[in-house]
C-alpha cells in the first residue's frame, strides 16, 4: 500500500442504482438467457462500478457477473440499493489508490475505514458508527460471495475492527416519536385540510398520515401497496403487504379500522372522480396528483419514500409540531409502538403488529419511561413487606 496519505473517501456520486436497475427479482426473467449479457439491468449497474475489470467473454464466474449475481440475490430493492452504494464507496477507494480489489488485505480495509466520510448539508464529516459498520458489512458480504465462488482467496474485512453494538446504538439517530396528543393533532390537521379543501392531494396526504400512525407499517409497505391489496379477512378490512424478511413472496396483512378507513375512502372517492368511468385505475394505492398548471404531468405515479417524508413534514409543520423538520416515515412506526406499550397493550400483541421476530426489537422502539412506573420493584416491595419485621431503621414490630 502506498505510503502517500490517502485523502478521505468522497461520497460515490458517479455511480447510482435507480429505477428498473434494482427493480428485478427472481422470476422477472433476469435469470434467463440475458442474465449474463448486456441487457441484464444488474449487469448494467455493475458496469458503472469503478475498479472492476471487464470479464472475459462468456465467463460465467467473472468478477462483474458474480457482483451482479450477489446484488440480484439480496432480499429487497432497499438492500440492493444500500449494498450497491456501499460497495461503490469501497471500489472508488480502490480505483483512487490503484488497488486491485481481489488483492486487498486488512490494512487496505482499515485505511478505507479510517478515511470514510459522509456529506451533511454540503459539508463532509466522519460517518457515524452505524454507517461505518453498515459499509463494512456490505463489503464483507461481497467478499464472502466471491470467496464462495472461488473468485478470491481472502475476505480482507474479517479481522477489521468494527464498531461495537454499544457504539452503534449510541450513534444511531432515532426518528422522533410523537406523544398521543401530538399524534392526534397531526391526524386532525391532515384530515381537517382534506375536509376544507376537498382536493385529491389533501385527502391523499391525510391518508398517508393515517396509514403511518394507525398501522405501524414500514414506509416500503405503504409505498409498495396497490389498490388490489385492499381486502377483507374474517370480516375485517385489511391491507395486504410485502413483509420484511419473508422473501419476495412473503405477505402479511394489517387491519384497517374506522378512523383510517374514513380518510382512505374519502381519498379514493375523490381520486375516482377524475376517471372517466368513475373508478380508480388499477395500480398503486397512493399516487401523485395531476400538476395544476402542467398538462404534461398528469400524476398517477407511485409515491416514493421521499414523497411520504415530505408529506409528513408539511402536515406536521401545519400542526405546529416542534419536531416537524426531523420527522421521518419511521416516526410513525416508532410512535405507534411507543403509544401502545405505554398504554398497557401486551408486548406480544404489539410485536405481532410490528412484525418483529424478537420481542427485544419491539422493546427497542419504546421511547417512554412507563417501564419505571410499572416496574415490578414495587410489587416486590409489597410482597416482602408482609414478611418483614423491620421497616427501615426502626425497631422490630
Amino acid at each position: 500500500m502506498s505510503a502517500t496519505p490517502v485523502p478521505p473517501t468522497p461520497e460515490p456520486t458517479v455511480v447510482t442504482l435507480v429505477g428498473p436497475v434494482v427493480g428485478a427479482a427472481p422470476g422477472d426473467g433476469v435469470e434467463d438467457a440475458d442474465a449474463f449479457g448486456p441487457s441484464d439491468p444488474f449487469a448494467q449497474a455493475v458496469a458503472l462500478l469503478p475498479a472492476l475489470p471487464p470479464d472475459d467473454p462468456g465467463d460465467r464466474y467473472g468478477l462483474r457477473v458474480l457482483t451482479a449475481a450477489w446484488l440480484r440475490g439480496q432480499r429487497s430493492d432497499a438492500t440492493r440499493r444500500g449494498y450497491y452504494r456501499d460497495l461503490a464507496g469501497w471500489l472508488d477507494y480502490c480505483a483512487r489508490t490503484g488497488l486491485d480489489p481481489q488483492a486487498a488485505r486488512r490494512a487496505d480495509i482499515d485505511d478505507w475505514s479510517a478515511s470514510m466520510t459522509v456529506t451533511v448539508n454540503g459539508r463532509s464529516r466522519p460517518p457515524s458508527a452505524a454507517t461505518r459498520a453498515r459499509r463494512l458489512a456490505a463489503v464483507s458480504s461481497w467478499y464472502t460471495y466471491l470467496q464462495s465462488n472461488d473468485a478470491t482467496d481472502r475476505n480482507p474485512t474479517l479481522l477489521t475492527r468494527r464498531p461495537s453494538s454499544a457504539q452503534i446504538a449510541a450513534s444511531a439517530r432515532k426518528a422522533p416519536t410523537l406523544s398521543p396528543a401530538e399524534t392526534a393533532r397531526l391526524l386532525d390537521t391532515a384530515e381537517g385540510r382534506g375536509v376544507e379543501l376537498g382536493t385529491e392531494a389533501a385527502w391523499r396526504d391525510a391518508a398517508v398520515i393515517a396509514l403511518l400512525f394507525y398501522t405501524a407499517l414500514r414506509v416500503s409497505a405503504i409505498t409498495g401497496a396497490d389498490l388490489a391489496d385492499l381486502d377483507t379477512e374474517a370480516g375485517y378490512r385489511v391491507l395486504r403487504y410485502s413483509a420484511k424478511g419473508k422473501g419476495p413472496d412473503g405477505r402479511d396483512y394489517v387491519r384497517l379500522d374506522g378512523e383510517l378507513c374514513r380518510v382512505l375512502d374519502a381519498y379514493l372517492a375523490v381520486r375516482a372522480d377524475r376517471s372517466p368511468d368513475g373508478l380508480c385505475p388499477p395500480g398503486a394505492l397512493l399516487v401523485t396528483t395531476p400538476h395544476p398548471y402542467d398538462a404534461a404531468k398528469p400524476g398517477g405515479k407511485r409515491l416514493t419514500q421521499r414523497d411520504v417524508t415530505n408529506i409528513l413534514r408539511r402536515q406536521a409543520a401545519r400542526a405546529g409540531l416542534p419536531t416537524a423538520s426531523r420527522l421521518s416515515p419511521h416516526s410513525g412506526r416508532r410512535t405507534v409502538i411507543t403509544t401502545l406499550l405505554g398504554n398497557g397493550v401486551p408486548l406480544a400483541k404489539v410485536q405481532d403488529l410490528a412484525g418483529h421476530a424478537d420481542p427485544r426489537t419491539t422493546r427497542g422502539y419504546d421511547d417512554t419511561n412507563h417501564k419505571l412506573a410499572s416496574s415490578p420493584v414495587t410489587d416486590l416491595t409489597r410482597i416482602l413487606a408482609t414478611h418483614r419485621t423491620r421497616a427501615g431503621s426502626g425497631d422490630p414490630t
